[in-house]
């Protein structure tokens, strides 16, 4: 009896993330390395992770941050007199906006920025989003019902028109409370998600197990069902940064969001909209940076996507043509015997 109420049912009823596969010397591999290792399989996912993180580093290298100086020798915020008509330079080569700011400081800062209410927006949502979504699918009923109709009341309620309410009646929000503002109405996808995953692992066996062996309903959330919806929570999370982005940027644009003299992409963009048929390169610079963050943190997604479910296999032009030419290959079997006497003459029997 003490075997089954101890420590050796704990492999059991933790579900599919204590499943190990054999490695090349027969031991067993964890879960978190198996996905590890189908991630990296992924070119373009690590390529892009690798991307991301440069940028992130490159950023903070380049203008510093907070009392850490930086290596660029121009402040975002300092005036200087403008060379050559604010146009790309040795001196600045992402030129300088109409104040004569350099124009690189301000898209490092504004990189910054951006990646800080992506991230901010990213955890928030995903905390609030697995709290309600766990309880609401675990414990179902009335406690489901409720949490899911006040998530529909968020879900119906714009995020950008939210933000620009608030941002104009506080007249501007800084990274931070912008960050904040929008990871608090953000989390209804992500609730909804998690809801579905665990209306489904609370009936299997491990979880049934917990419940002999006298588990408490938190520990079955948190030790055994959260553990088997890590990768819909971390694929949706990854997937919800990169939406955030722009959701900063469309609020920045229409300046409800950081203000200036701080900087963001979407504000350089919306300040030098009027500029994009004289000096283009004040549009460009910031729309590439947003691009590019934007296009990494999808392909980091799709390759978790990928990593965490196996079964969903990439479609790949090679493997498909190598399948029909095995296919080809294979010896086609007629459907009648020697002598002209069908199958189906034999399955009949005799007349």
């Amino acid at each position: 009896m003490s075997t089954i109420m101890g420590s050796p049912l704990e492999p059991e009823i933790s579900g599919g993330l204590a499943a190990a596969e054999s490695g090349p010397g027969g031991r067993g591999e964890s879960q978190g390395r198996i996905v590890f290792k189908r991630f990296l399989s992924n070119r373009i996912s690590v390529v892009a992770l690798v991307l991301y993180i440069f940028i992130i580093i490159f950023s903070i290298s380049a203008i510093g941050l907070g009392p850490i100086p930086g290596w660029w020798h121009f402040p975002y915020s300092q005036l200087n007199p403008q060379i050559n008509g604010g146009a790309p330079t040795g001196e600045h080569p992402f030129g300088q906006d109409r104040l004569g700011r350099d124009y690189f400081a301000l898209n490092m800062r504004g990189v910054q920025n951006s990646v800080l209410v992506m991230l901010v927006i990213g955890l928030l949502a995903t905390v609030l989003g697995v709290v309600v979504g766990a309880i609401a699918g675990y414990f179902r009923g009335w406690v489901d019902a409720v949490l899911m109709r006040i998530t529909d009341v968020f879900i119906v309620i714009p995020a950008l028109v939210i933000g620009a309410v608030v941002g104009k009646s506080s007249n501007g929000l800084g990274a931070l409370g912008l960050a904040v503002l929008l990871g608090l109405v953000s989390w209804m996808v992500i609730a909804r998600l998690v809801r579905g995953e665990f209306l489904t692992l609370r009936e299997r066996e491990f979880v049934e197990a917990a419940r002999v062996a006298g588990a408490s309903d938190g520990r079955i959330i948190f030790r055994h069902i959260l553990p088997n919806a890590i990768g819909v929570i971390i694929v949706s999370s990854t997937l919800l940064i990169a939406s955030a982005i722009l959701l900063e940027t469309a609020i920045s644009y229409l300046g409800y969001g950081i203000k200036s003299p701080d900087s963001s992409l979407g504000l350089l963009i919306g300040s030098n909209q009027s500029a994009f048929s004289t000096r283009p390169w004040l549009f460009w610079w910031p729309a590439a940076f947003i691009v590019l963050l934007a296009l990494c943190v999808n392909f980091v997604g799709d390759g978790l996507r990928d990593a965490f479910d196996p079964q969903q296999r990439r479609f790949s032009l090679r493997n498909t043509k190598e399948n029909d030419e095995i296919s080809a290959a294979q010896p086609q079997f007629s459907d009648d015997l020697p002598g002209g006497t069908a199958r189906d003459d034999l399955s009949n029997g005799p007349r």
